[in-house]
């Protein structure tokens, strides 16, 4: 389904009523742009570490603009043992609803604008129909403003864009220039008076005209009118005159307030599904999607902190889990949706994304199930099955962290695996034999033109940097951390992580489940999902955690 500006309202209890009826969520977005700066090998360096890969995408693409964002609801039918899909597509467009809204700045990547146009992107519906949004700082702002303009339309005080004119000392002052303006107005109002009409239309003008017009009103006609700014589709503003007695007046002050709350209302805009996706609880799913996690927090809910606490494309994954071990999920969309066509394939419209992310998801899902006794063919996503895989974000294009843990400490590793460069100047030279490390070290002892440090004395160097933070020794098992503890993870209950300080077993890295000793879900999870095999000629070694 598509939501624009023209259908949002009238589509939110649709989408409100999908939510909450999922069992779970994909969602997938649109940008405008990824990086005002480096390119994307730079912006995603291998070796980054969860830290510093959040940082350069705060700094080098917040300011880029989220103006597609996918959304597929799934439930599963246990009488038809499929699942039930809606796909939404949602074109969003920071549109300022008044002068004191928020005027959205952002920028373009060229690149970027013409791959989604090759790919049949609709930009009109974006500019000219997109969905407004507010996020919860700028929200308060505004209806601290309206509560403000309330009270003082409660207090007598009027406003220059809806008053009512009273007693007045004096005459406005008018400039000779516009003297002829403002005397042809009180004409026309004069003339109102003595006619049946009820309004008055004035011609637009400027803001220092429609002020003079306030002020010379005010004072010429001290009762029985009402004179409100008005504008139109075009932005043009222009006054508006009314006769009115006093019951009438407070009447229209009314309405006036009651139109500002809803103006407000509907400038929130898709703000409003992104609450709804947060209060539900439901499990949301998606592909490399910590740009998207990234931008959605950013764009509809607060500001970003500003620190932390294989081929992989969607297409190519799908791909895959059509084939053994992976079984395809049978799904079904419900009627005034969009039935999507996988052999047709819609990537980069962002409701198909999200669908094909949670088929991706389901396919994973229920493969974990067939290694439980007796196997599943099933997995709710609400299984405990999945839990370890709760809060953690994918991180592209890094070696050896797979994800950024939302909710505890993130992966440590040593990185003494291949070269990465950092910029023009610098790099990561990482070597599959550790004593060849020395052998390196020793020769570069007395270079002018370049300086070799370790891995371990890098890393050293920046927790120096890092005021408050506890020390970390190198042991013979991978970095110490003495007494944990962590004010941004305490209390969560996640264990900390045993890496191998061996180099030689990395390789190419697979991650698969690993059977308990009764084949339960109970016993899967107790054994830990964290396991990394790295895989070479003598064989793997495996580190796990003490059990997620």
């Amino acid at each position: 389904m598509e939501v624009t500006r023209k259908n949002y309202k009238d589509s939110l209890s649709t989408v409100y009523s999908a939510i909450e009826e999922a069992d779970f969520l994909a969602i997938d977005g649109e940008f405008s742009g990824i990086s005002d700066g480096p390119n994307v090998s730079a912006l995603t360096n291998g070796l980054d570490t969860p830290e510093e890969r959040y940082t350069k995408l705060k700094k080098h693409s917040m300011d880029f603009l989220l103006f597609q964002f996918g959304l597929c609801t799934f439930k599963y039918d246990q009488t038809k043992s499929k699942y039930i899909t809606k796909p939404f597509n949602f074109y969003i467009f920071p549109k300022p609803f008044n002068r004191t809204s928020p005027d959205i700045k952002f920028i373009c990547q060229s690149s970027s604008i013409d791959f989604l146009a090759s790919q049949g992107f609709d930009f009109n519906k974006v500019f000219c129909h997109g969905i407004p949004y507010l996020n919860q700082e700028e929200e308060a702002q505004l209806r601290e403003q309206t509560e403000e303009r309330r009270n003082q339309q409660a207090n007598g005080v009027g406003t220059p864009s809806f008053i009512s004119p009273s007693s007045s000392k004096g005459p406005a002052h008018v400039p000779e220039e516009h003297k002829d303006f403002i005397n042809r107005v009180v004409e026309k109002v004069e003339a109102l008076f003595s006619n049946s009409e009820k309004t008055l239309d004035l011609d637009p003008c400027t803001g220092f005209q429609r002020k003079l017009i306030y002020q010379t009103l005010n004072w010429k006609f001290p009762k029985g009118l009402h004179v409100e700014t008005v504008e139109t589709e075009k932005k043009e503003r222009y006054i508006q005159v009314s006769k009115v007695d006093e019951e009438e007046r407070k009447r229209r002050e009314q309405q006036k307030l009651e139109r500002e709350q809803e103006e407000l209302n509907d400038a929130v805009g898709f703000s409003r599904v992104i609450h709804a996706i947060s209060k539900s609880g439901k499990l949301v799913v998606g592909h490399n999607m910590l740009l998207d996690v990234m931008h959605t927090i950013h764009q509809f809910y607060c500001p970003l902190p500003e620190e932390l606490i294989t081929n992989t494309s969607l297409a190519e994954l799908e791909k895959q889990l059509k084939e053994n071990p992976f079984k395809s999920p049978q799904v079904e969309t419900t009627e005034r949706f969009p039935s999507y066509d996988t052999a047709q394939e819609q990537l980069h419209e962002a409701g198909y994304d999200a669908y094909i992310t949670g088929l991706c998801f389901i396919s994973m899902a229920n493969y974990l199930g067939s290694f439980l006794t007796p196997p599943k063919a099933y997995i709710s996503a609400r299984s405990k099955l999945i839990e370890p895989f709760f809060n953690k974000l994918f991180l592209m294009r890094i070696i050896d962290i797979p994800y950024l843990n939302i909710t505890g400490p993130d992966c440590k590793s040593t990185r003494n695996i291949q070269v990465s460069w950092v910029d023009d100047t610098s790099a990561f030279v990482s070597l599959s034999q550790t004593d060849q490390v020395q052998i390196a070290m020793n020769t570069s002892r007395y270079a002018e033109s370049y300086k070799i440090q370790t891995y371990a004395e890098y890393i050293q160097g920046k927790e120096k940097e890092k005021p408050g933070q506890t020390a970390k020794t190198w042991g013979e098992d991978g970095w110490v951390k003495s007494n944990y503890t962590s004010s941004t993870t305490s209390g969560f209950g996640y264990p900390r992580y045993a890496w191998t300080a061996d180099p030689s077993v990395f390789r190419k890295r697979s991650i698969s489940p690993v059977q308990g000793a009764q084949g339960t879900e109970e016993a899967l999870i107790a054994d830990g999902w964290s396991h990394y095999s790295y895989p070479d000629s003598t064989g793997s070694k495996k580190m796990k955690t003490d059990g997620v």
